[in-house]
């Protein structure tokens, strides 16, 4: 146990000496795990006399200080903390806008700076964030699809799903059936391989996107690397070399392709990627840029600056030394050392290749979700944020002083996973975000609004707090530490506000009290998932549905669980338990499935949701004359229920549309499964093309049924926005069956 000087140093520091895994039990943090977080914020805590020494510096610093390193300000009122500053303060602020006052009153948002002098000589500066009070909802009820991009293939693309084949889907959902919107998984750079980490959610980069999501063709320099010898060939292009160097590339495109789509393959990003680096070092090498091209792209490299530099020189420096930047020459480890500066001049065209990428991946993501939006998605492309980044990858290395050297985030040991879990994700520091005036989660959120209509964050409970698991030391050996939720809050809802864009936070699972309530304060939306909707502080049945909140997100299932087919048939529990995931036998896990799925369908008769298969005596037709199945009717069913709840959002898994068996994550498996590898697939787990999933009888069924409805907010009943008690992932550490607290699954190595 933490002795009092410590646990009081701790909580000047944000960092917890006790959780609690369930409402009724608290567990003490090792003095180990404490001790080693405080190290990580710079505070000594190795002996008694070090906590004395480190209690007495902060208790004074916090005493003598007039303002703290940020202030958080919501609409135009003055801000709390100035505010409470002693009678007679004269401040003086500086604003984002190039403005000074002498007051702190009707403020316009932006992150200005402050300073305040006390009458008795104290001086203070900080930075001063100022935010609306929150975001508006989305303009109308709607509902979506969620794909992850990898897996929608088109026979266009490279042995994967691009931008191109991201944009076809947008177009044709918003045309043809009024989709609102298109969720996704993160498209941030990953860290390369061979092999690389196949998981979206341990990314190299969150600011910059991955170019292996290009479609190659679409870059405008493409079509003259490709043409005949001739006047529009490109200065100084020879058709024939040029068209030599593409026939690799190109051969090897339609061979991946193939191997997915047609030969039972997995997804081979690695291999997608050798093709498409070599197509693009051809085009980059070969052609160059016309002059609107050129200053277009000198004007992102402007625009991005030092933090696009520090990524395109991590990238050069990858490929000659290898993605793990610990084991580099020394000099190179310091992103701002003369060794790197020179090795930066010294490799400056891979530089310029790389900064290049980024560029082309930007200008394609931004037109995707101009082409969703002329499709008339109110919303668009729903881009999503990971929790954090892997510790070899650009960001760990150029943001360094913001990151806490040896930690990793994770979550605490709970009733579904008595081990804990570590994500192997360096945390930010609190104290130093707070001392920058937030300023990498600003870029970064810029970076993601710059071409989202919608952002869901992964763990939102993040912005409140982490897990840091000490490297060397297991999960069990962790302890939370906390952020001002408040400044994290404020610069989400001011960079979304000026991006126009809604927020979702994923806030499934263990939730710490209030944190829901926050987040529906500033309009941050949550995350509901129909089999978790459970009166989990009553009786534990499903919650009827006008008692779900408005303001959610709701789907019937996510990447990280099974898809509905595989649910209600009970053949998930098989496949946990041909891998050894079952911690207990099979009968009584298919026994517990089989009640859940009874007690679903029941509910679903009662509400009349179950149309056909000897509910009412007919048998549903499809639009081509065709009848539904029994699974069908079922997966209709379910997402019928969504639309009689109040959620203003309704996302509809692609793949349930074609009765795919197979889960795109496992949570609980590495390699013993294909997580992120798999292809969007029908019930015999034959592969299906984007071209065939919007011929498929099936899908239309499926969004004719949510369509039809979405723009009448809870159904028949037309309910208000009234929060279910234990809605939204259930009772405190409960997440289903299939995981433990809710985001905190297997969305990476480490995270199982």
């Amino acid at each position: 146990m933490p002795s009092a000087d410590l646990s009081r140093l701790a909580a000047l520091h944000g960092v917890a000496t006790s959780y609690s895994p369930s409402p009724d039990r608290t567990v003490a943090a090792s003095v180990t795990a404490v001790t080693r977080a405080l190290a990580a914020l710079g505070v000594d805590a190795g002996t008694p006399e070090a906590v004395r020494a480190a209690l007495a510096a902060r208790e004074r610093e916090r005493a003598e200080r007039l303002l703290p390193p940020t202030v958080v300000g919501w609409g135009t009122g003055v801000p709390p903390a100035l505010a409470a500053l002693p009678g007679g303060t004269r401040l003086l602020v500086r604003t984002e806008q190039g403005e000074t006052r002498p007051s702190a009153e009707n403020l316009p948002p932006g992150v200005h700076r402050v300073t305040a002098t006390a009458p008795d000589g104290r001086t203070g500066e900080a930075h001063l964030i100022v935010a609306p009070p929150g975001l508006p909802a989305p303009p109308a009820r709607s509902y979506g699809l969620l794909v992850q991009l990898y897996s929608l293939l088109s026979r266009r693309s490279w042995g994967m799903g691009d931008l191109a084949d991201l944009g076809e889907l947008a177009d044709w959902a918003g045309r043809t059936l009024g989709a609102g919107f298109v969720q996704i998984n993160p498209l941030h750079a990953a860290v390369p391989g061979p092999p690389t980490d196949p998981s979206p959610y341990r990314p190299s980069s969150r600011r910059f996107p991955d170019p292996v999501h290009l479609r190659i063709e679409d870059v405008p320099e493409f079509a003259y690397l490709s043409e005949s010898k001739g006047e529009g060939a490109g200065a100084g292009v020879e058709g024939a070399e040029g068209r030599a160097r593409l026939e690799g590339p190109l051969r090897r495109a339609a061979e991946l392709r193939e191997a997915v789509l047609d030969k039972g393959a997995l997804i081979d990003r690695d291999a997608v990627w050798v093709a498409k680096k070599a197509a693009l070092e051809a085009v980059v090498d070969e052609v160059p840029l016309g002059p609107g091209r050129l200053a277009a792209y000198r004007d992102f490299l402007a625009e991005q600056g030092q933090a696009l530099e520090d990524h395109a020189t991590w990238c050069a420096l990858a490929e000659v030394h290898g993605p793990a930047w610990h084991t580099w020459p020394a000099p190179l480890r310091d992103p701002r050392s003369p060794g790197t500066a020179r090795a930066r001049r010294e490799l400056a065209a891979r530089v310029d290749f790389h900064s290049r990428l980024a560029w082309l991946t930007d200008t394609q993501l931004t037109a995707v979700q101009r082409t969703a939006r002329e499709a008339g998605m109110p919303l668009g492309i729903v881009h999503d944020l990971a929790v954090g980044v892997h510790p070899e990858g650009s960001d760990a290395w150029a943001q360094q002083d913001t990151l806490a050297a040896g930690m990793s985030v994770g979550a605490p040991p709970d009733a579904f996973n008595a081990r804990g879990q570590d994500w192997g994700l360096p945390p930010w520091r609190p104290d130093r975000l707070a001392a920058c005036g937030y300023a990498p989660f600003r870029a970064l959120l810029q970076a993601l609004f710059r071409y989202a209509g919608a952002l869901r964050i992964d763990h939102v409970m993040g912005l409140f707090r982490l897990w840091w698991v000490p490297r060397g030391l297991p999960p069990t050996e962790g302890t939370y530490v906390r952020y001002d939720a408040e400044a994290m809050l404020a610069v989400l809802v001011l960079e979304a506000s000026r991006a126009g864009a809604v927020v979702i936070g994923e806030d499934l699972g263990t939730v710490e009290p209030g944190v829901r309530e926050t987040l529906r304060e500033r309009g941050v939306y949550g995350t509901s998932v129909l089999w978790f909707e459970r009166d989990w502080e009553g009786d534990g049945r499903p919650l009827s549905p006008e008692t779900w909140r408005a303001d959610c997100l709701a789907t019937v299932t996510t990447h990280d669980l099974p898809p509905t087919a595989s649910r209600l048939t009970g053949e998930h529990v098989g496949l946990r338990d041909g891998l050894g995931l079952l911690t207990r036998p099979l009968a009584e896990e298919h026994a517990e499935a089989a009640a859940d799925t009874a007690e679903w369908l029941d509910l679903l008769t009662r509400l009349g949701l179950l149309h056909g298969h000897g509910t009412d005596g007919t048998v549903p037709t499809r639009a081509d004359g065709t009848a539904t199945t029994e699974e069908e009717a079922r997966i209709q069913a379910v997402h019928r229920y969504l639309l009689r709840t109040p959620a203003r959002m309704i996302g509809v898994w692609l793949p349930d549309g074609v009765g795919d068996r197979r889960p795109q994550n496992l949570p609980g498996t590495w390699d013993q499964y294909p997580n992120w590898r798999l292809p969007v697939a029908d019930a015999q787990g034959r592969p299906v093309t984007l071209e065939g999933l919007t011929a498929s009888p099936r899908l239309r069924a499926l969004l004719d049924v949510v369509r039809t409805r979405t723009d009448r907010p809870g159904g028949a009943e037309g309910t208000g926005g009234v929060s279910g008690t234990g809605g939204a992932g259930g009772a405190e550490g409960t997440d289903g069956a299939e995981g433990t607290d809710g985001a905190d699954r297997a969305d990476a190595p480490g995270r199982t």
